[in-house]
């Protein structure tokens, strides 16, 4: 080591390191870095130490719960002799101290023996030390509220007429040190400043993921090179967009990619998690690592009719909480959900993300929140690491590396214990272990508030009880959790409990421990027999006027309602991580993956289209063209051939696709939320399927036209191939059929009748059979159907109308004109056919908006 270079030794927890300028430190969790931090609150890879040529500095590398010096939360900052080192907490989190030693030497940096540590006192908001709670602070001024129970209908409990002591379940604060200069917007509630920035006149300051950028955010949802400062000569600042994957949002709207706005004191600029405001010269970044407040104001739904499935719910939560909800069916708890998240906006009201509000910044805010729904978000035939890796692929921006997604993919298995599971097939999974999956796969990009939806639904006691552990853990790490469920076994296990009675009003908010007492029952069965026996009583209306709602929802309620004013559809949809072709390339590689995953799928995909090419050949008759003279010389049988291989191709290729759709239904509404594209995500399965459709005739034809006598010569094309080319557009079409039935259904279980209805169908209206040109209306109705039209253009190829006997013995020249043997016809018959298809495909793109976020859709 250099004399110029001032030694430091850092103390952790009794050990001493002297540390090398030659080298950075990484600090964590991670056994393999260089000091291991055993502590629940330090992030995997928290943080990094090194010297920079000019002084020491720490750099936080996007911990969950932060770094501090000095109790300042910060992202890098120089450090010295003297400072102190929180990680994790600002108090009582693992403290670095660090001093400079007695001489210099070049020694690689080593532990020391390990010391004792004199042991300190708990203090406020340590380990060791417990608020009281709210009730226990009311309880010291008022008399408890008694258990009235819900018989005495009209009962309302006067408000106390102490002075109201507001308490940890109040609204988010008002602006404080973090608000900035009068009549700027909060950025994150009373948060200080993480870091700042010094902007000169005339300089660029670049923002991005890269070493090289100015600005260094160490956020894989920022590109490389995300955007700019310019801080113009004039003395205005202006920021720039460079193309980045995920957006540049100014006062929670995007920027146009690789477009401009010029920004003042009062204008926020959000890039990934960070978000900066203009003080002056100086640039003021607040980092979101988790921790934030939510509150819902006076949230109402209202369906057509005017009928209200949601009223006026409001409620508050402080940072790091798990909030669970519970209520009787038709309580309205999932359309609570949809408004919280921003899937389904609330007619009125507002949705606040720490003051900040969800519905007008939901293209921005909208990667801060991850949402798992009741039924699992993961392909069950794929590993969990194969599974995590599509994901990451969709949902963090295209100029990520291989590296740092499979960094992130385990950080997150190590975070949740599922690194032991990691190279298992979802579907051999536990229950319990399948949902941690999907809590993972939406951890990945880091959200500040989790959503699940009926996380233990269908799991045995002991698989729930380690769900709501798994979430309480999530929520201590620094997130706020809101769980819907049915299971009432480990409410305790919550911070606040929201009940929803029958109709979509609040009918409790506050303490878990609480709530039965509150509604005077001794069982949450009794509870829910009571709001099923006292369905018109006002639950909503006994909350309001009980101590409760004074202490946990007044100051809440008490803001005024509002309409709910949405910015522009174009402005509420968020950008695409990827571009559309990367985003097609990954789900078709996804899908194949799917798709080799499944063995059983696989043997079914070649079995079928063989089976029923070989029924073909029991048929003993071949497709040359007999003698015109006498009529019983016809080869009757060539019709019937084309009729079973026309049917074959029609049910195999619909049965490849009548199931794509609805058993993914889920996964797709969950990632067109995350940016995915709708066209992307329907040409890849149109494109796959549409391969394994092509086999699937290849093979048919195969089999059935191989010990078959065709004719000399076709149309255009030798007659086996030219009858092939009309058997697989006649594949392609029934396989868009087939994605139009699954985005119809609502259940998987609908598909097969539907499937077999459909298969039926087109026997009747091919034409062989019966005759079906000439019959007003019948005709008419027949081109709608794929089989028509693959007879027809088989009937071109064969010459059929010549073939078959003819339906009118007294009159053989009244031929079906879709069968004439011509070059045109056949090529009408061919495009008819392959247009019904791409009719199909937009019908299926139309039907699918019905699957995704209120506003996604366009």
């Amino acid at each position: 080591m250099g004399r110029g270079v001032p030694e430091l030794v850092l103390e952790l927890n009794g050990r001493t390191w002297t540390l090398d300028p030659s080298r950075a430190y990484t600090l964590g969790r991670d056994p393999q870095g260089d000091m291991t931090i055993d502590d629940a609150r330090v992030s995997w890879r928290h943080a990094t130490i090194a010297w920079n040529g000019r002084s020491w500095f720490i750099e936080d590398h996007g911990s969950t719960n932060g770094t501090y010096v000095h109790g300042q939360r910060i992202h890098q900052m120089e450090i010295a002799a003297g400072s102190t080192v929180n990680l994790g907490n600002a108090t009582d989190g693992p403290r670095l101290s660090l001093s400079a030693a007695d001489v210099y030497s070049g020694r690689a940096a080593g532990p020391a023996q390990p010391q004792q540590t004199p042991p300190h006192q708990p203090q406020q908001g340590g380990p060791g030390w417990q608020q009281p709670a709210p009730q226990q602070q009311a309880h010291q001024q008022q008399a408890p509220q008694q258990p009235v129970p819900p018989q005495q209908q009209g009962w309302q409990q006067p408000a106390p007429q102490q002075p109201h002591v507001p308490q940890q379940g109040k609204a988010p604060a008002p602006p404080g040190p973090g608000a900035g200069p009068a009549g700027a917007p909060p950025v994150y509630g009373d948060r200080s400043p993480t870091t700042f920035h010094q902007l000169a006149l005339g300089r660029v300051m670049r923002i991005g993921r890269a070493l090289e950028n100015d600005l260094v955010v160490s956020d894989l949802q920022v590109s490389r090179n995300h955007a700019e400062f310019h801080a113009t000569p004039d003395g205005r600042f202006e920021i720039r967009d460079l193309g980045s994957h995920n957006g540049t949002y100014v006062n929670g709207q995007p920027l146009a990619k690789s477009g401009s706005a010029l920004i003042g004191p009062n204008d926020t600029v959000g890039v990934g998690h960070s978000t900066f405001r203009l003080v002056g010269d100086r640039l003021e970044e607040f980092v979101d690592t988790g921790e934030v407040s939510f509150a819902a104001r006076h949230l109402t739904v209202t369906v057509d009719g005017g009928k209200q499935i949601l009223k006026d719910v409001s409620f508050g939560v402080p940072e790091k909480s798990l909030i669970g909800v519970i209520g009787p069916s038709g309580s309205g708890k999932s359309t609570l959900l949809k408004a919280l998240t921003g899937y389904r906006p609330a007619n009125q009201g507002d949705v606040l993300y720490d003051n900040r509000n969800l519905y007008k910044q939901f293209a921005e805010l909208r990667q801060r929140i991850g949402l798992v729904p009741q039924d699992d978000i993961l392909h069950k035939e794929l590993t969990v690491t194969r599974a995590l890796k599509y994901a990451a692929k969709l949902r963090f921006p295209a100029d990520t590396t291989e590296a740092e997604r499979q960094a992130r993919i385990h950080e997150v298995l190590a975070e949740l214990k599922l690194d032991v599971h990691k190279d298992k097939k979802v579907t051999s999974l536990s229950g319990g272990q399948r949902k941690r999956v999907s809590v993972a796969l939406e951890l990945l990009t880091k959200p500040s508030l989790i959503f699940l939806d009926e996380p233990t639904s269908g799991l045995d006691p002991g698989m729930d009880r380690d769900v709501m552990q798994l979430l309480r853990g999530l929520a201590d790490d620094g997130r706020t959790v809101l769980v819907v469920t049915h299971s009432v076994a480990e409410l305790a296990i919550c911070d606040k409990l929201l009940v929803m009675a029958p109709g979509g009003a609040v009918a409790y908010f506050g303490p878990p421990d609480e709530a039965l007492n509150f509604f005077g029952y001794t069982t949450w069965a009794d509870v829910f027999s009571a709001f099923e026996n006292y369905r018109d009583y006002d639950w909503s209306g006994r909350w309001r006027g009980s101590q409760h709602y004074q202490m946990y929802a007044a100051d809440i309620d008490a803001a005024a309602v509002q309409s709910v004013h949405m910015p522009p559809p174009q402005q509420m949809r968020p950008p695409k991580p990827q571009a559309w072709g990367t985003q097609l390339w990954t789900l078709m590689r996804r899908y194949l993956s799917v798709i080799g995953s499944d063995k059983g799928f696989m043997g079914l995909m070649v079995i079928l289209p063989a089976v029923l090419g070989v029924v073909s050949v029991v048929i003993p008759a071949d497709f040359g063209l007999a003698p015109p003279k006498p009529p019983s010389r016809f080869n009757g049988d060539a019709g019937t051939i084309m009729l079973i291989l026309v049917i074959g191709m029609t049910f195999s290729a619909a049965a490849n696709s009548v199931r794509e759709l609805i058993k993914e239904r889920v996964i797709y509404e969950r990632e067109r939320a995350t940016g995915l594209s709708r066209s992307a995500y329907l040409m890849s399965k149109v494109i796959v399927l549409g391969l394994i459709t092509a086999l699937q005739g290849v093979i048919i034809c195969g089999i059935g036209f191989a010990t078959r006598d065709l004719p000399e010569e076709g149309l255009i094309m030798p007659p086996a191939v030219e009858l092939c080319v009309t058997i697989i557009a006649l594949g392609f079409t029934s396989m868009m059929f087939g994605l139009v039935i699954s985005s119809l259904v609502k259940t998987a279980e609908k598909t097969m009748p539907l499937l077999v209805m459909f298969a039926i169908v087109q026997v009747v209206f091919t034409g062989i059979l019966f005759q079906v040109y000439g019959s007003p209306g019948l005709e008419q109705f027949a081109w709608l159907m794929p089989s028509r039209w693959a007879i027809a253009g088989a009937g071109s190829t064969l010459d059929l109308a010549h073939l078959m006997p003819p339906w009118d013995q007294k009159n053989p020249t009244d031929l079906d004109p879709l069968w004439e043997h011509s070059v045109g016809q056949w090529g009408i018959n061919i495009t008819v056919l392959l247009a019904l298809g791409v009719v199909c495909g937009f019908a299926v793109a139309r039907l699918l908006r019905r699957h995704e976020p209120e506003v996604m859709r366009k």
